[in-house]
C-alpha cells in the first residue's frame, strides 16, 4: 500500500460540502450564462479524493458531475478525472501545484467546443486557486488555433 506523500495531504484543502456560483461569458451563438450548484468532496482512504456536484444547465435540465483528485507520486503529478451527466467524454487530468502552494493546475485534452459542436481534441486547464479555506475559484480554459488561453468558465465555491 502506497504511503500518503504530502500532496495527498494537501489535497484535503477540498473536503467538505462547497456552494458555487459560476458563469460563463457569451460565445458564438451561446449566450452568457450564470448558475449555482452544490459539491461534496468526501476522501476515499489515504490517497484520493472525490466529488459529487449537482447544478441546473442553463436549459433548466439538472445537471450531475463527479471528480477525482490524487497525487501519482511515480509520475510527481496530480491526477485524477472529471465526468457530467451533459456529455459522454471523460476527462483525464494531470497537473501540479503552484510554488507558493494555492493554485493547481489541471490539463487535460477534450473536444474543441469552440463551434458550438465537439471538434478534435484540444488541450483544456483547470485551474483551481484557493483565497483562503473556505473560497476557492475555479477557472477553465482552453487553448485556442493561436495557441492562446482563452477561458470560458469560473465558479466560486464558498465553503459551507
Amino acid at each position: 500500500m502506497d504511503t500518503p506523500k504530502k500532496e495527498h495531504e494537501w489535497l484535503q484543502r477540498f473536503l467538505g460540502e462547497w456552494q458555487a456560483t459560476g458563469e460563463s461569458p457569451a460565445t458564438g451563438d451561446q449566450p452568457a450564462s450564470t448558475w449555482t450548484s452544490t459539491e461534496r468532496f468526501r476522501q476515499i482512504g489515504p490517497l484520493w479524493l472525490q466529488s459529487d456536484a449537482e447544478s441546473t444547465m442553463p436549459d433548466g435540465t439538472p445537471a450531475s458531475m463527479q471528480l477525482t483528485l490524487g497525487y501519482n507520486s511515480q509520475r510527481q503529478k496530480f491526477v485524477g478525472t472529471w465526468l457530467g451527466s451533459m456529455m459522454d467524454f471523460l476527462w483525464v487530468y494531470e497537473g501540479e501545484l503552484s510554488s507558493d502552494g494555492n493554485t493547481l493546475t489541471l490539463n487535460t485534452q477534450g473536444p474543441d467546443m469552440s463551434e458550438g459542436q465537439p471538434g478534435p481534441l484540444t488541450p483544456y486547464r483547470d485551474i483551481h486557486v484557493f483565497v483562503d479555506d473556505r473560497h476557492r475559484i475555479l477557472r477553465s480554459e482552453m487553448q485556442d488555433a493561436s495557441g492562446n488561453w482563452v477561458q470560458f468558465m469560473e465558479v466560486d465555491y464558498y465553503r459551507q
